[in-house]
């Protein structure tokens, strides 16, 4: 199986980039991304950027995204993946999709080879960086260090109260990344799903999320794996959708360039902006028309006719 994912060439990109092992042993940038479902609505957001600029007034704060479905591990995933490779070896992400908070579930901070270091609860979430980026180490938080003074008492927030304190003391250099905590073996909770594979004349992959405005199904299906059917722009193709062991969609639709190589609303595959097979409607909604979801149980096959 050949997997060429965005992900794996903004990892490749960086250490073609910068000398050998400089990626590996890159220190944090003062730089923290974040990454939530707590959507804008609230003072949530603002509370946890206000905790690391009391640790460092300094530090450079930005967001991936607020607007997680609620407790939509698998989607936070994705976007971690999809958007760290573009930001500097070096960079520390928070990310917050945690219905376990509270619980006994690991906090943790994931050193990925790429030099990007990741602050989130050990659920899945960090799935798909650990397996494009590569893990370097893993280190529990201590809590009884790395949590905010006076929150002690408070088990719902661990955005504020210990994710954005532990990125902040670490982005800003006050602590290092070996004094976070004990050291895990290097793995973290992982999430399955299909992964992009051939099998003859088809190729199989997963539907990770929507493109949410437009209905048009993303997949993990990169372009080195699909160019194994050895198929020309213009070829039609079979598709078959999947929720689990449920056909939800069968049908024939041509693979072009892009939306306008097909009359409006006729069906179409193209390569979407992360370079990966995706399926639409010119002028319509594919996900919505057919019932089509995304998330971990969500396959798709696409075979030569």
């Amino acid at each position: 199986m050949i997997r060429a994912t965005v992900a794996a060439l903004g990892l490749l990109f960086w250490l073609w980039q910068t000398p050998a092992g400089l990626a590996q042993g890159a220190d944090p940038n003062r730089i923290i991304v974040y990454q939530s479902d707590f959507g804008l609505k609230d003072g949530a957001v603002s509370a946890m950027r206000g905790v690391a600029v009391s640790v460092d007034p300094s530090l450079r704060l930005e967001n991936l995204t607020h607007e997680i479905p609620a407790f939509d591990i698998w989607q936070g995933a994705y976007r971690l993946n999809t958007t760290a490779p573009y930001w500097p070896p070096g960079t520390v992400f928070v990310s917050v999709i945690d219905p376990g908070v509270g619980t006994d579930q690991r906090s943790v901070v994931l050193k990925t080879r790429s030099g990007h270091y990741f602050v989130s609860p050990d659920n899945g979430t960090l799935t798909l960086v650990a397996q494009d980026l590569g893990i370097e180490s893993v280190r529990e938080i201590d809590g009884s260090r790395y949590r905010r003074p006076g929150s002690e008492q408070s088990y719902t927030f661990h955005g504020r109260d210990v994710y954005s304190y532990t990125a902040a003391h670490l982005a800003s250099g006050q602590t290092s990344f070996e004094d976070i905590g004990p050291e895990l073996p290097a793995d973290v909770v992982m999430i399955d799903y299909q992964k992009p594979e051939i099998d003859g004349d088809m190729v199989a992959g997963n539907i990770p999320i929507l493109d949410v405005q437009f209905g048009n199904v993303w997949t993990n299906i990169d372009r080195a794996t699909f160019e194994l059917l050895g198929v020309e722009l213009g070829t039609e193709l079979d598709v078959r959708i999947f929720n689990g062991d449920d056909l939800v969609f069968e049908g024939a639709m041509p693979y072009v360039s892009t939306f306008g190589d097909v009359p409006q609303d006729e069906p179409l595959l193209y390569f979407n902006s992360v370079d990966n097979l995706s399926a639409a409607i010119n002028w319509g909604d594919f996900a919505a028309t057919h019932g089509v979801g995304s998330g971990p149980e969500w396959r798709i096959e696409v075979a030569r006719r």
